[in-house]
């Protein structure tokens, strides 16, 4: 019989303190003036350096709680709709991002931050579809996500590459 598989206690504190400086981070980017050129609502994403962080330090399992626990923080403070986008974008994201460093190991930062943006906007793209019911709006819309999210990926693996080496410093070796 195969036992179910646990937290640690060490990685259950340490993912709270990731989901913290993920919220910490988002909030950071609310403060941001828009960025020039790019569509409304188009953000940098520094709360996926977090993600990222925890798909090569924790484990898959970790990825996905930090990303339900993000989408729920997005529902008490946005509601349902905002929650289902927040929901649809992390869990392609993390996805993407996780089968990419599973078949390709050693994949650059900047090249998994890309694909992670690009898929999120594609998942959000997708769910605001089926919310609106509407397949245009996938149509019209998504050209203008896959390139800001090319652009906000390579900002977010450039920000990763160079913050990893302290991030890596909060990892607590297993025994």
């Amino acid at each position: 019989m195969r036992q179910r598989q646990r937290f640690d206690v060490r990685d259950l504190a340490l993912l709270g303190i990731l989901f913290s400086v993920s919220l910490a981070l988002t909030a950071f980017e609310t403060f941001l003036p828009p960025i020039p050129f790019m569509p409304p609502g188009v953000k940098i994403g520094l709360s996926n350096i977090v993600t990222m962080y925890c798909l090569f330090c924790l484990n898959k399992r970790s990825v996905f709680m930090l990303v339900a626990l993000k989408s729920c923080f997005v529902f008490m403070i946005s509601g349902f709709t905002a929650f289902l986008l927040s929901l649809a974008g992390g869990l392609l994201s993390a996805g993407v991002m996780i089968l990419l460093a599973a078949a390709f190991p050693g994949v650059s930062y900047l090249l998994l931050s890309v694909a992670g943006a690009v898929s999120h906007n594609i998942g959000q793209i997708i769910a605001a579809a089926l919310i609106m019911n509407s397949a245009m709006l996938a149509v019209a819309y998504l050209p203008v996500l896959i390139i800001s999210g090319v652009i906000m990926g390579n900002i977010t693996g450039t920000l990763l590459r160079f913050v990893m080496p302290a991030l890596l410093k909060l990892r607590i070796n297993k025994k």
